[in-house]
């Protein structure tokens, strides 16, 4: 969010999860089988439909399987997708290529002002010699993807 916007969210509770439970959730909110990263699931909202408490779902494996892939942290991989999460319940979208580009650069724009430094945009660090290099998989950079968190409608998880 740009600097100095005021929101309602007021309370975010942050589900971390593993596999079969993304899959389950994935499937049955947004119709696409296999995990994704993040799910969100705005519960309330003010007089304003802005939603002001919510939960982001974040796929652990997933996050691994990404972190190793990029050669950056798990921690920051899950930071990511929880920024994500949220911005997505704060009304942010990605389905078009300039809300998906404006979207990441909010994320790292948020990550960079706790002192992290660019996630998403940053290239992957380089590995140690010997180590052997993941296939790619791809960060689902196309709007539309199903690796794209999204919010999965109203009234949480079961």
């Amino acid at each position: 969010m740009p600097r100095g916007v005021v929101t309602a969210l007021g309370e975010l509770s942050l589900v971390l999860v593993g596999d079969r439970r993304m899959s389950e959730l994935h499937a049955q909110f947004m119709g696409i089988a296999g995990p994704t990263d993040a799910l969100t699931f705005p519960l309330d909202e003010d007089a304003r439909g802005r939603v002001t408490s919510g939960e982001v779902y974040v796929c652990v494996p997933e996050a691994k399987r990404q972190a190793v892939a990029r050669n950056i942290p798990l921690r920051l991989e899950l930071l990511l997708y929880s920024i994500h999460g949220m911005l997505h319940l704060l009304g942010c979208d990605d389905r078009t290529a300039r809300d998906f580009a404006r979207m990441h650069r909010t994320e790292d724009a948020i990550l960079t002002g706790l002192g992290f430094g660019p996630v998403f945009a940053a290239p992957a660090r380089e590995r140690p010699a010997g180590r052997r290099r993941p296939a790619a998989r791809g960060r689902g950079r196309r709007a539309g993807s199903a690796r794209r968190a999204g919010s999965a409608g109203r009234g949480g998880a079961p």
